[in-house]
């Protein structure tokens, strides 16, 4: 059996992982401790995201084609790679929040609904809230002023009845 025929395999297995994805970031996970490497595996599952260590080549080549082959050029040295299918910006909170604690930890770039993000934006990336936290904003600002029309009309009624009551 070729090499080749070996590794078509991992590579189809990359290209599924980032099919439907919404992002990628890719790290430097080198020096990370056994214990370091654990948590972060864990806390990346938690949110659904996949996380796996590849061979450059292999992402290269599943890469090809798709929006995430802007990432070929960050490809150097070990590479780990962390898809996230659901939340955009998950990854890259993760990682970044991660990286304060486990210095070691480099994000090297990512990409967020087709655009490639060079280090500094992946972390302007990692600022933004999960889709779940901006939604609860966006309503609770839509039913503030409602609230508040509800509020003073029910002292108008509630005066108005005062006055009738006289």
């Amino acid at each position: 059996m070729a090499k080749v025929e070996l590794k078509q395999p991992i590579v189809a297995a990359i290209a599924e992982d980032v099919k439907d994805a919404q992002s990628v970031v890719l790290v430097d996970y080198r020096g990370l401790t056994v214990a370091e490497d654990t948590e972060l595996r864990k806390q990346l599952r938690e949110a659904g995201i996949i996380y796996k260590v590849c061979k450059n080549t292999m992402m290269k080549r599943a890469f090809e084609g798709t929006d995430f082959a802007g990432l070929n050029e960050y490809l150097e040295g070990p590479s780990a790679i962390a898809i996230g299918k659901n939340d955009a910006t998950a990854p890259a909170r993760i990682i970044c929040e991660f990286a304060k604690k486990a210095s070691k930890l480099e994000v090297k770039a990512g990409v967020c609904e087709g655009k490639v993000y060079d280090v500094a934006g992946v972390q302007e990336l990692a600022k933004i809230p999960a889709r779940e936290v901006l939604l609860s904003r966006l309503l609770g600002s839509m039913q503030s002023p409602i609230a508040n029309f509800a509020r003073v009309i029910k002292q108008i009624a509630e005066k108005d009845g005062e006055v009738a009551a006289e």
